[in-house]
């Protein structure tokens, strides 16, 4: 089965709170088999990569699989070598910026077993979700890491992940309480990995990670001029648990 392709995506974030705020920007994704990341022509190399410091532990020499099936194991799950596909932003010019990678976790036969959300923050933290979504994709995993200061850390993240196909549509909530104070969508349209359409989408989204972690401060400054509330980041919240 072919896993890698590119989307064509838009992400966009609407916070529900005082004071409100909302914004939707384009990108472009990845979708690969991590037993098999693609191999692209040189001259298109430096604009998509796939390195392993830019998941789970970066001084870990292993590599994105590895980690993750390490990272798996403490958590007592085993994919006894199932395919996994994940869905990321490849290095740009050496460097990248994943606010979310998504893996689809398979056994051997092909059944889902579970679904890794890794995330990271500004702060150079990340933290991963282990999650068991239902039929539809859903699922749900309370906040353990801090990702915005404006935003408390109590709360649920409600999340729908259906593995993307020609489609990519999913869905990121926080709810606290009765409330949703904020809700993330990502969505998208597959195009096909040959150099015709690499070379039109990183000429259209020029620098695309350096863009993204510049827009996400470039937020940041404008919900403070707002004055919102600013929770305060402890070395527990901001640094994330992947080691193990």
């Amino acid at each position: 089965m072919v896993t890698t392709a590119l989307y064509d995506a838009t992400v966009a974030h609407v916070r529900r709170i005082d004071p409100p705020h909302a914004f939707a920007h384009r990108l472009y994704l990845w979708r690969v088999d991590l037993d098999d990341l693609p191999r692209l022509p040189w001259w298109l190399r430096p604009f998509a990569r796939f390195d392993r410091r830019d998941h789970f532990a970066a001084a870990d020499p292993r590599g994105i699989r590895e980690k993750l099936d390490a990272w798996l194991a403490g958590r007592g799950v085993d994919l006894r070598g199932g395919r996994v596909v994940m869905l990321a932003a490849a290095r740009v010019l050496g460097y990248v910026f994943n606010p979310i990678t998504v893996y689809w976790c398979h056994d051997p036969g092909g059944r889902l077993v579970c679904v890794v959300a890794e995330v990271h923050n500004t702060y150079g933290g990340r933290h991963a979700y282990l999650l068991r979504p239902d039929e539809t994709g859903r699922a749900r995993a309370a906040k353990e890491f801090y990702v915005s200061p404006f935003q408390e850390m109590d709360g649920e993240y409600r999340m729908r992940l259906p593995r993307p196909e020609a489609l990519l549509d999913l869905t990121v909530a926080l709810r606290r309480g009765t409330a949703t104070p904020l809700v993330a969508t990502l969505r998208g349209v597959r195009r096909p990995v040959n150099p015709r359409w690499l070379a039109r989408l990183v000429l259209a989204r020029p620098l695309l990670p350096q863009r993204v972690s510049v827009l996400i401060r470039r937020h940041g400054v404008a919900l403070w001029l707002r004055k919102a509330a600013v929770v305060p980041r402890t070395p527990q919240t901001a640094g994330g648990q992947l080691h193990g």
